[in-house]
């Protein structure tokens, strides 16, 4: 799915600047032009991601009515002067899930 959230985010001209896909979550370093929305990307991203994953997984090509594969939502924040943090913070994630 990885690939997949990065082409995803090129049709919105934004670039995943880390990203790291847990067993029940995703974090993801999202580069936004000011032009468009973060919610507007996000649910972009989520509403796409869904129909694959289905499509997948559940060998399904047609009505998803009623399924649901994301939280309704998600958690934001700004990044400036502690861009590297993030990532390191990102990139631990994995780390962190396989001792747990």
């Amino acid at each position: 799915m990885g690939e997949f959230f990065h082409e995803l985010a090129k049709q919105k001209e934004c670039q995943i600047l880390e990203g790291s896909t847990m067993s029940d979550h995703v974090h993801l370093c999202i580069s936004i032009p000011p032009k468009h929305s973060v919610a507007g990307v996000v649910g972009f991203m989520k509403g796409k991601s869904a129909i694959a994953a289905a499509r997948m997984f559940s060998g399904k090509q047609r009505n998803f009515t009623g399924e649901n594969f994301w939280a309704r939502g998600y958690w934001v924040s700004t990044v400036g002067y502690e861009l590297e943090k993030v990532k390191k913070y990102i990139q631990e994630q994995e780390e962190e899930e396989s001792r747990n």
